[in-house]
Parts: structure tokens; C-alpha cells; sequence
């Protein structure tokens, strides 16, 4: 997998600094979140193809692979796994039911990950539609 070239600046109108690479990102977030969405990455990784992208898009992580794949983000009260489709949270409502969901991202505390298996199968889906232009 390939990093992406650093952003040089914070975008106009964006308060803070901006994160320059996702380990950047995860350094600076308290912990339980730190360990919580380092995880969550992992997990990630585990399913992404050679050819997938880590970047920071949109001011969070996120994996582009044949376009945006999926991300991840810290709030104050929680954590986020975007999929970056609405069809895909659909299609995967049972496994998602005990978690709160949002047109195409996931919420979770910043002490509980996701379960790694569930996140592989949902890049995995993202993969699929990316690769093949169909959605779920």
C-alpha cells in the first residue's frame, strides 16, 4: 500500500492543525481513541489490496482504492467507520444493528472498535464496488 504526499497547509477556513499523514492523525487523539481506532486501521489494512491508498481525505484517514474506499474519524462522544455507501450500510444492517448508523458511516464508542472481522467484510464490499461499479 502507498501513502500519499503530505498536505503542506490548513485549508482556509479549518481551525487547527491538519493532520499530515494518518500517524499524525493517531498520535494526536487521547486515549481510548487512539488505541480504538488503531485498530480499527489495522483491520483496514488487513483487507485492503497492495495498490490501496492511506491518505487524509476530507480531514480524516481514508483508503482510496479505483476511488474513496472507506475512513475513519474521532468526535468528542465517538468514533466513526465511513464506508462511504449508503448501499453497503443497508446491505450489512443486521451486522450493524447494535451500532448507531448514519446514511454510510458507523458510530462507536471510543473504548469498543468495531469487530475486525466486520470491518474486513464491509472493505471487502467496498472493494467489490469500487472494482465493479455496482452498488450493493
Amino acid at each position: 500500500m502507498r501513502k500519499t504526499k503530505a498536505m503542506e497547509d490548513t485549508p482556509p477556513g479549518k481551525a487547527g492543525p491538519l493532520a499530515k499523514t494518518v500517524d499524525e492523525y493517531l498520535a494526536n487523539l487521547p486515549e481510548p481513541a487512539r488505541s480504538t481506532l488503531a485498530k480499527v486501521r489495522a483491520a483496514i489494512f488487513s483487507a485492503l489490496p497492495p495498490e490501496a491508498i492511506e491518505t487524509i481525505s476530507y480531514r480524516i484517514p481514508a483508503y482510496k482504492y479505483k476511488g474513496l474506499l472507506v475512513g475513519f474519524a474521532v468526535f468528542t462522544t465517538h468514533c466513526t467507520f465511513a464506508t462511504m455507501s449508503p448501499p453497503v450500510i443497508e446491505a450489512f444492517a443486521d451486522d450493524l444493528r447494535n451500532y448507531e448508523t448514519a446514511d454510510s458511516i458507523v458510530r462507536f464508542p471510543h473504548d469498543m472498535p468495531l469487530p475486525a472481522a466486520m470491518i474486513r467484510k464491509i472493505v471487502k464490499a467496498r472493494i467489490v464496488e469500487n472494482t465493479s461499479g455496482k452498488k450493493w
